[in-house]
């Protein structure tokens, strides 16, 4: 039990109680007696609790006449526990490390100070639990905090953006005004979901593509979150659309057991054969991104199905064969 989870308890038994004697306090917390004069000590000079001894009746009890110093006592309303507070220590270097451009520590930074404060001496403290555990992204694309920011706030707030969109594969810029509905982090870079009043129907932008925010004062047109997971989330990746096929991949038993145990779609069929390969079916709507994952397995995979995949799996690796020749 931390310090701060017994001054809490202290402070609980004296609430509840007329008088808490030393022998039960130290019973009830398992501490020595030092370690609760420390406590006592915190209590009364950094909480002004009106702790007093009654030698009557023999024990502790809150003086709610004599209010030391005259300044009100109370407890913080949110306590944390001292492993509550490491859990939390540990999200924030996740969510800080996950984020290449550092787009989320600084408004959860205030947070992180609280708890380190909170955490006082403790060993395992924010420090060293950035020390002890490490994340490594790659491929990770720059955003631009004010766009993420922009983005975020018209979000929350549902009210339209218009954005200046770079399309890469076509290289190609546009201007769309746009109901955002959310914003997804996936595989190192962010997204956004939302309702194109140009194309009339949903797309998915990434962030970093966007050059230019404007919040608008027209209210976001709202998506129901079965229409989004229905054209957005329906198929493999980030790269959705409304028609959805199934790939059924054959993976060699030498990557099997690794294969077996990844999550490429929530729809995903996966089942071993007698030879030890792995058979996996997913569902897709565009086979973009779905082809480079493919072809990162190489030999160790093969399409069987739909034929118009491994004509595109065909066609890839003719491709990189000529520019080896």
């Amino acid at each position: 039990m931390g310090m701060y989870e017994r001054i809490y308890k202290i402070d609980q038994l004296l609430s509840e109680r007329r008088v808490v004697s030393i022998d039960e306090l130290l019973d009830r917390l398992e501490i020595s007696r030092a370690t609760l004069k420390r406590d006592l000590s915190v209590l009364k000079d950094q909480f002004n609790a009106p702790i007093v001894f009654d030698k009557t009746l023999g024990g502790y009890r809150f003086d709610k006449d004599n209010k030391l110093s005259g300044t009100p006592y109370e407890l913080p309303g949110l306590w944390f526990s001292a492993e509550e507070i490491h859990a939390l220590l540990t999200m924030h270097h996740l969510i800080s490390d996950l984020d290449p451009s550092g787009l989320l520590g600084s408004h959860v930074q205030p947070l992180q100070s609280r708890l380190t404060a909170l955490l006082g001496t403790a060993d395992d403290s924010a420090e060293e639990i950035k020390r002890r555990i490490k994340i490594r992204i790659v491929r990770g694309r720059h955003v631009h905090l004010e766009h993420f920011e922009a983005i975020g706030s018209a979000l929350l707030k549902r009210k339209r953006i218009r954005i200046d969109h770079h399309a890469r594969g076509k290289n190609q810029s546009t201007q769309r005004e746009v109901s955002p509905q959310r914003m997804i982090y996936y595989q190192g870079n962010w997204y956004l979901d939302a309702w194109c009043h140009l194309r009339n129907d949903l797309r998915s932008f990434s962030v970093d593509s966007i050059s230019r925010v404007e919040v608008l004062e027209r209210k976001a047109k709202d998506i129901s979150d079965k229409r989004l997971d229905e054209i957005l989330g329906a198929g493999y990746g980030i790269f959705a659309g409304k028609k959805v096929q199934w790939a059924t991949l054959l993976f060699s038993p030498g990557v099997a057991r690794w294969v077996s145990k990844e999550h490429w779609h929530q729809d995903q069929k996966g089942a071993f054969r007698a030879d030890g390969s792995y058979e996996l079916k997913i569902p897709y709507s565009k086979d973009t991104e779905l082809l480079m994952d493919i072809l990162r397995y190489g030999a160790r995979v093969k399409v069987i199905a739909p034929l118009a995949l491994v004509q595109r799996v065909l066609t890839e690796i003719n491709s990189m064969k000529l520019s080896y020749e």
